[in-house]
């Protein structure tokens, strides 16, 4: 594609630097000298992608690989769809501007339904077929992966093959294949085939839905003796080293700092958390480890912020340690901590590597009574969220911003009013001690029942129900002198049909991009009315899929995918919702017998040790940490 086209394209629309790749620690490969050539893609705008660390990490593996070229793609702005739609320009990659289509194989991360259409436009505009079934030889291998994929139905039209699960291993024997493949001229009839025998590979192809006389969905049936009937999640053992020379975008991006990943998967239990469920067992960095991936991070782009990720960062059995040997080690590097948890030993922490003002700490309580926190299994008390609250005031903070969840499963109006009562304390607790320079902030989202957790089997509360929950915050938190913001309900009732959705959603997805769906998570671009119109075209009930209680016995449209946890332990913690009763975290207590101690996928072919001797290793070290605890103190 004449790179003369691509330029006079950037000069028609806003941030063309989206488009033009050559970014710091880039990888441009020779194109004609690669063996296997993929494209990595994230269906958003590059200001959203490029924060992705998944795509980084993948990114990094598949470049180090001599023979294989790997580069990105974007969804473009509805600008520079126009452009390119008008000029005849298909889609491209940014490293070396090659067509899209001219790849072997295309991936995309799913993270969040409301990216679906965009995966169709992307492949429209790459001039590759939207529907599987209609590629041919010539077409690449479309493939997807991330938390999406563990529910593929409702995009199961469109993907060749899904990886369930952890891809840092995956990539690398996908790329193998693809080698082979091209070596020995395999049709795409045996490429799709192949990729049956690749652990963790799910092709849709070669299933097929049944439903019964109603049309409520029975079963996935292999239509070949080879395609597995159940399809296990991939896990790497350890994590991989950190990705410590990331691209450094041109633009400001979601997340513009360094980052590293301290530590996968959360033991918690929330009952209504899906990262919780598939990113299991926890797996940790140490001290060390983290703090020459932060020296190699700052050497390699010149960020001075530096984020550790995790699903709950102060939940890393050796925090400490790590928080102290950062500070000592980079006295003027700003660390952040994303998530916390809701206590006065997360604040003091947060504390500890605060520089500069200190302006907003983000805690999320997720419900306003102590009788729903414990029916969803969040494990916090009003005296710990005063406690953090009243830490992080004295401290010098200025702001907290609260996150909560509604339309939570038993939830009552006295429930909902208790988030505003919260606000109201941390407030006066925030103007004790700073005055009016006091800010809080009550933030809340609306349940999304999602597959492989306790909540796969709610309903989702309808808009109407809904309405007088967010009036009753949004006046009660006014009151208090408290900032309010909400989802809108439509939002929330379409991600919960495409997470709940069986194959027959596929459908649904097509009809609405048909109709000029995309870049659904941006509220100038979501069209409700788009969405009732598709459902109704290809005859979809939504309301089926979101807002009725799911019964326990009933075949689920993901029970083909094996994400480590039981549906006998979901069913279980489903069913303890009612008697809020809760279980304890077994990072750093006893086994909750979820599943994970017997899948197989943990223990490889060296006999690796199963969940529960890790569980039990890690706790150890929790409760060796907490002899520093009194350092911590003495460090703020």
């Amino acid at each position: 594609m004449p790179t003369v086209a691509i330029d006079g394209l950037l000069a028609r629309v806003s941030k063309p630097s989206r488009y033009t790749g050559g970014e710091w620690n880039s990888v441009v490969k020779d194109w004609e000298a690669a063996k296997v050539r993929i494209a990595l893609a994230y269906p958003d705008a590059y200001d959203i992608g490029m924060s992705n660390m998944g795509l980084g990490i993948l990114y990094d593996i598949l470049n180090r690989i001599e023979d294989v070229v790997c580069e990105r793609v974007f969804a473009p702005w509805d600008d520079m769809e126009a452009e390119m739609r008008r000029e005849g320009v298909p889609l491209w990659s940014l490293e070396t501007r090659h067509p899209l289509r001219e790849f072997d194989l295309v991936g995309f991360t799913f993270q969040y339904e409301m990216t679906y259409t965009n995966v169709l436009n992307m492949l429209d505009l790459a001039g590759i077929p939207v529907l599987a079934r209609e590629r041919t030889d010539e077409d690449p291998i479309v493939i997807a992966g991330g938390s999406g994929a563990f529910n593929p139905e409702p995009m199961a039209l469109f993907i060749d093959a899904f990886v369930i699960g952890e891809g840092e291993e995956v990539v690398v024997e996908l790329a193998d294949l693809v080698r082979t493949w091209k070596r020995e001229g395999t049709p795409r009839e045996q490429r799709l085939r192949d990729l049956l025998r690749v652990p963790g590979v799910y092709v849709p192809a070669f299933y097929e839905a049944r439903y019964d006389d109603a049309g409520h969905f029975l079963a996935l049936e292999p239509l070949v003796p080879e395609a597995p009937r159940v399809i296990r999640r991939r896990i790497v053992e350890k994590l991989p080293p950190p990705l410590v020379k990331p691209i450094v975008p041109f633009l400001q991006t979601v997340h513009d700092r360094a980052a590293v990943e301290i530590q996968r998967g959360c033991t918690q239990g929330c009952r209504f958390c899906q990262a919780g469920m598939i990113y299991r067992p926890t797996r940790e960095r140490s001290p060390e480890e983290v703090v020459q991936a932060a020296a190699d991070l700052m050497a390699n782009t010149g960020y001075d912020e530096l984020s550790l990720l995790s699903l709950s960062t102060t939940d890393h059995s050796e925090i400490v340690p790590m928080v102290q040997m950062l500070t000592e080690r980079f006295p003027n590097l700003k660390v952040s901590l994303p998530s916390t948890r809701v206590d006065t030993f997360s604040v003091d922490v947060a504390n500890a590597i605060a520089k500069g003002k200190k302006h907003t700490l983000t805690l999320a309580p997720e419900a306003g009574s102590q009788r729903l926190r414990n029916a969803i299994n969040k494990l916090v008390s009003d005296a710990d969220l005063l406690g953090a609250a009243e830490n992080a005031f004295q401290r010098g903070w200025t702001g907290i911003k609260m996150y909560f969840m509604v339309g939570l499963p038993t939830e009552t109006m006295e429930d909902v009013a208790g988030i505003v009562e919260l606000g109201k304390q941390v407030k006066a607790i925030g103007k004790k001690y700073v005055g009016g320079r006091a800010r809080v902030r009550v933030s809340t989202s609306n349940l999304v029942p999602k597959p492989h957790t306790p909540f796969q089997w709610a309903r989702q509360d309808t808009a109407e129900e809904l309405e007088p929950k967010h009036f009753l915050l949004k006046d009660g938190c006014r009151a208090a002198g408290v900032e309010f913001s909400w989802n809108d309900p439509r939002d929330s009732f379409i991600e919960a049909v495409l997470s709940r959705g069986d194959r027959r959603v596929s459908e649904a997805v097509y009809e609405a991009w048909r109709r000029g769906a995309k870049f659904d998570a941006w509220s100038e671009h979501f069209s409700f009315e788009t969405w009732q119109a598709a459902f109704a075209a290809v005859g979809v009930d939504p309301a089926w899929f979101a807002h009725r209680e799911w019964d326990t016995r009933e075949p689920l449209p993901w029970d083909h995918i094996d994400c480590g946890v039981t549906k006998a332990y979901l069913r279980g913690q489903w069913l303890a919702v009612h008697s809020t009763k809760t279980v304890g975290d077994c990072h750093h207590g006893a086994c909750n017998v979820c599943g994970m101690q017997n899948f197989d996928a943990l223990r490889g072919e060296k006999g690796v040790a199963d969940c529960v001797v890790k569980v039990g290793k890690l706790a150890e070290l929790r409760r060796g940490a907490r002899k520093y605890e009194g350092e911590l103190l003495e460090l703020v």
